[in-house]
């Protein structure tokens, strides 16, 4: 078979998502605030425990939803709503209430979901394939 039509069977065109995926996605992206503001809590409550314990959540949550879906957008779901949750807490109110201390477990907690979430998302899946007895390069 020639190279251009072995192409022409790889492409296929784009389809529209189910219902059950964008179900699954949103809450994924409602799982991400709430892992999100929990780890607020956490992490400066227990330091370092609680700030490894709220990292490791979030890892967990955003590889949990890129396998659950066997796709990056699992990750990225949820890291939008954790990412969303985090800076809505670190407003200021004008009382001058405020939830993030200016202390370095905040700031580890902020820049090291952030990174988790973009390693998650850009690692993803492996490229083997699902089937058992596929070989590689055939």
């Amino acid at each position: 078979m020639s190279s251009a039509g072995r192409g022409s069977m790889l492409a296929q065109p784009l389809q529209p998502p189910s219902a059950g995926r964008i179900a699954a996605l949103f809450g994924l992206i409602v799982l991400g605030a709430v892992v999100g503001a929990a780890g607020a809590l956490v992490q400066a409550g227990w330091f370092p425990g609680g700030l490894l314990l709220a990292l490791a959540g979030a890892a967990g949550l955003f590889l949990g939803g890129a396998r659950a879906t066997r796709s990056r957008g699992g990750a990225v779901a949820p890291a939008f709503g954790w990412v969303v949750a985090v800076l809505f807490l670190t407003t200021s109110r004008p009382e001058g209430d405020f939830l993030f201390g200016a202390g370095a477990g905040s700031y580890l907690f902020l820049l090291g979901g952030m990174a988790l979430a973009v390693i998650c998302a850009t690692v993803g899946l492996g490229r083997q394939p699902e089937a058992d007895g596929a070989r590689l390069g055939k």
